[in-house]
């Protein structure tokens, strides 16, 4: 039987992505809380952690052991609340790309939250990559994710057309290198404009990269290249240059949910299908 304790301290260093951090958490010293995550590998004979100075990263193991580390501790907590008749507080963890976390898909989570003050909502801006990896191991509940058309489940998904975008000061030379603004590694935007030019036998540069829209978005206006972007990111001092690079194949928007079984999960996630329908159908007219 693995020991709770054990595994509240393995989740909160997680969560916390050190053991100083996820010793104030649950009010421990650093060493304490160290011992524990040794004692609980020793427990289960192998590594969850990749130690790197004061950054910790999981292991295989480790990332096997977090998903069911937090369903048996939502468990544990399950079953004290039923026995001592307290109400339970309903936490739906929510991920959301970079490009949709904008006042009007806020709006919509906003007042969800405000129409059931027994739900707590724990958002979670990121890109892509990590959004699909906190479904995989539990730690979302519902979450928008960029991926490849028809790529595994999901409630519902829309197709995207990505674009060519820059500044009109910017001149595409054929000759020239292009200059690429874009998203980090793993995103599949930025795999989308590599995969393209290379195939039309064009040359390429990174020429700024930022995790968030609003950076690249800067960087567009500011005349430091071409991105490869949805239609929705196009904004004040951009042009489509479409003509001009090569055609690339749409994308897909999936809303993805973890099968829980929870009304308020369902509900919150058709909440997000319906802003999405909206916000697709705007950008098609």
């Amino acid at each position: 039987m693995l020991d709770l304790d054990l595994l509240h301290s393995f989740v909160s260093v997680v969560d916390a992505g050190g053991f100083t951090t996820a010793g104030e958490r649950v009010h421990r010293s650093q060493s304490t809380v160290s011992q524990q995550i040794r004692k609980l590998e020793e427990s289960l004979d192998c590594a969850l952690f990749i130690r790197e100075g004061r950054q910790v990263s999981l292991t295989e193991d480790g990332e096997r052991l977090l998903g069911y580390a937090r369903r048996m501790l939502a468990l544990s907590t399950e079953v004290r609340e039923a026995v001592s008749g307290r109400k339970r507080v309903d936490v739906i963890r929510l991920g959301i790309p970079d490009d949709f976390a904008a006042d009007t898909l806020t709006a919509v989570v906003s007042e969800f939250a405000r129409s059931d003050p027994g739900v707590r909502l724990s958002v979670r801006c990121d890109l892509t990559t990590a959004l699909a990896r906190g479904l995989e191991r539990g730690d979302l509940d519902v979450a928008l994710v960029k991926r490849e058309p028809g790529a595994g489940a999901a409630l519902a998904a829309w197709p995207e057309k990505l674009h060519w975008i820059c500044s009109p000061s910017v001149e595409l030379a054929a000759a020239e290198p292009v200059p690429l603004v874009a998203f980090p590694q793993g995103c599949i935007y930025r795999n989308r404009a590599i995969h393209a030019l290379e195939a039309a036998g064009r040359r390429w540069r990174i020429a700024y990269e930022s995790p968030n829209l609003l950076g690249l978005q800067a960087a567009l206006r500011g005349g430091l290249g071409v991105a490869l972007l949805e239609r929705r990111c196009i904004g004040p001092g951009h042009r489509v240059v479409d003509s001009a690079l090569p055609d690339v194949p749409s994308t897909e928007l999936a809303l993805c949910v973890v099968d829980t079984g929870r009304a308020t999960v369902r509900r919150l996630a058709l909440a997000i299908q319906e802003f999405c329908e909206k916000e697709t159908a705007r950008l098609a007219a």
